[in-house]
């Protein structure tokens, strides 16, 4: 029975500390009451009233005798726009290819110019560091460009490219001489 007469003690102490514990609380709670005052004294902000909704319109979308638009136009619709500017303007896809057309015009670099009993050629370099002569006539980019004319410092085309509407329409391009850094080795 000595385990029973010490755990008397033991909560005769611990009633004693929640006595004191709870005594504490019972102190001065006037700084409580001053804080509360001062916030219900505050002055209340004013809510703002919601908008007005509007009411929504309904809208009838009647585009049933419309053209779809993820369909190509039939060839009636089409034939009174060029009419007016219509163009005979096209490639010759029976013309056999040349080396410098399989690469795209950006990638072309013009490197120089030589003359050689009285033509003037153009020396153009391809990504893959290869060097080639060309003169007025020839083509290159991918876009069907002939080479019409070629001075000290470009070589000018005219491409050959589709108008949106089905056709092809002409461009002018030009190749300007590489700066010598942009040459490489």
């Amino acid at each position: 029975m000595s385990g029973v007469t010490a755990r008397g003690p033991l909560r005769a102490a611990a009633l004693a500390l929640a006595a004191l514990a709870l005594g504490g609380c019972a102190g001065d709670l006037s700084d409580l009451e001053t804080w509360v005052q001062e916030v219900r004294a505050r002055q209340k902000g004013k809510i703002e009233p919601l908008p007005e909704v509007e009411p929504y319109e309904t809208f009838a979308y009647a585009a049933q005798d419309l053209r779809d638009p993820f369909t190509p136009p039939s060839e009636e619709a089409v034939l009174p726009a060029l009419a007016g500017g219509g163009s005979s303007v096209r490639p010759d896809l029976n013309r056999p290819r040349e080396p410098l057309e399989s690469y795209p015009l950006d990638s072309l670099r013009m490197v120089g110019v030589l003359e050689l009993k009285g033509t003037r050629w153009a020396l153009i370099k391809t990504p893959d560091d290869t060097i080639h002569r060309v003169r007025v006539g020839n083509y290159m980019g991918q876009n069907h460009g002939r080479i019409t004319r070629i001075t000290e410092t470009e070589v000018d085309l005219i491409e050959i490219v589709p108008d949106g509407l089905g056709g092809w329409m002409e461009r002018k391009a030009k190749v300007a001489l590489a700066e010598p850094a942009a040459q490489g080795g």
